[in-house]
């Protein structure tokens, strides 16, 4: 590997290793890809002593450099997410392969067959931040999808990336998978980002996961093309025809289930016609958030007053801004001004104004009577999932094994020309 003190050649190494590999990986059978994984997976099992105490070095660093609540959160492993990190690697071993797909066929007037067929993207880069199970999701999607990977976590998970992509290699070195399928990157330095960034033609796609700062970093300088994941500033919506009992459920849960996880909701949109707002507001306080409202929510709850940042805050924490609207096109009119286009949901009985709502948002997921926790690529049935993408082009919502390939054309003729 090239010296890590030169960045520029230390990608550039990495991206020659991963291309090789990446060749090998878009020719393998869907049986030995998945018999990859589930290697991985029982390696990541036999290595949770590792995995754990190494996470415990990270979160005293994070603890002393004070790092927040969400963020520790989002660090923080235990036997549990170990458990559901490594089902999560062998429930995308049991999915259908996209690799080969034929997503349509035409024949032409002329009889040329035309089609076209899913193909691997090539060398993905993932730069993310905080949350190390992000190394396991990404790799192995990455692998399953039939690309390599290169992974360059944030400094405050560094010992817990390497100790699960230790275990990940291992796994893949178990089942005869290329050794440079899944790299990550040696160094911290930020410098190795820039280089990632920079790395057109050895690097085909840049996937950040984190913060706005990193996210809005990549979008300016990359070279490469990117596939973003913005901020999570999600919406529920309580309309006047909602079940009081189910609002106060699906509201609860979409704020305070996880409050540092991007599928939170970070605003609460109540109909003035609804009934029980008070009520609902305060199950929301009883539950431990704190609430900042609008002129009108002061008035009828009595909580603080939101300033114009609230509305446009990705809290990630136990902080809610709360809204009273003039029914579901004031709901919509809302999201449109402040929401990131992630996910977004409808408390509602009455199913015309609900299709409204889930006609009328442009948001990547649009719920109706669910909570906004459910934007998780495992809860829509797509195994572990790479990022939540809020663009428009090439993959949107919850990215798996589908978004991480393209397609090519195939044409099959009986000697035609053009002539």
């Amino acid at each position: 590997m090239a010296d890590a003190d030169n960045p520029t050649e230390m990608i550039a190494d990495i991206g020659r290793r991963a291309r090789h590999a990446a060749r090998t990986l878009a020719g393998l059978p869907t049986a030995a890809k998945a018999a990859g994984l589930r290697a991985a997976a029982a390696r990541l099992r036999g290595a949770e002593g590792d995995i754990l105490a190494a996470n415990a070095r990270d979160m005293a660093a994070g603890e002393a450099r004070g790092l927040g609540a969400a963020l520790l959160d989002r660090l923080r492993l235990d036997p549990p997410r170990v458990a559901g990190m490594a089902a999560g690697v062998d429930a995308v071993a049991g999915l259908p392969d996209p690799v080969g797909q034929t997503i349509d066929r035409v024949e032409r007037p002329n009889g040329l067959r035309l089609s076209r067929v899913r193909v691997p993207i090539g060398v993905i880069g993932i730069v993310y931040e905080s949350r190390p199970n992000v190394t396991a999701d990404a790799g192995v999607l990455c692998v399953m999808a039939g690309n390599a990977a290169i992974l360059r976590g944030g400094s405050e998970a560094v010992h817990s990336n390497r100790a699960i992509h230790a275990a990940l290699a291992a796994g893949f070195a178990d089942a005869g998978l290329p050794a440079d399928a899944v790299q990550l990157v040696p160094t911290t330095d930020r410098a190795a980002v820039g280089a990632m960034l920079a790395a057109d033609g050895a690097i085909d796609l840049i996937i950040p996961r984190g913060g706005k700062s990193l996210v809005a970093r990549v979008q300016a300088e990359a070279r490469v093309p990117v596939l973003a994941h913005l901020d999570g500033i999600n919406h529920v919506y309580v309309d006047a025809s909602a079940d009081p009992d189910m609002a106060a459920r699906v509201v609860v849960d979409a704020k305070m289930r996880r409050t540092g996880i991007c599928g939170s909701m970070e605003t609460l949109l109540i109909d003035r016609a609804y009934p029980h707002g008070r009520a609902l507001v305060a199950a929301l306080a009883a539950a431990g958030c704190e609430i900042r409202g609008d002129a009108a929510t002061v008035s009828l709850a009595g909580v603080a007053a939101a300033g114009p940042e609230d509305w446009d805050t990705e809290y990630l924490d136990a902080i809610a801004s709360v809204a009273l609207v003039d029914g579901v096109d004031g709901a919509m009119a809302h999201i449109a001004r402040h929401g990131s286009h992630h996910t977004d949901a409808i408390v509602a009985a009455d199913a015309a104004i609900a299709e409204r709502f889930l006609a009328g948002v442009d948001s990547a997921i649009v719920l109706w009577n669910a909570s906004t926790q459910f934007a998780d690529g495992g809860e829509f049935g797509l195994g572990a999932e790479i990022g939540i993408a809020t663009g428009r082009l090439h993959a949107r919502g919850p990215v798996a094994l589908e978004g991480l390939t393209t397609y090519k054309w195939i044409g099959r003729g009986t000697g035609q020309v053009r002539g």
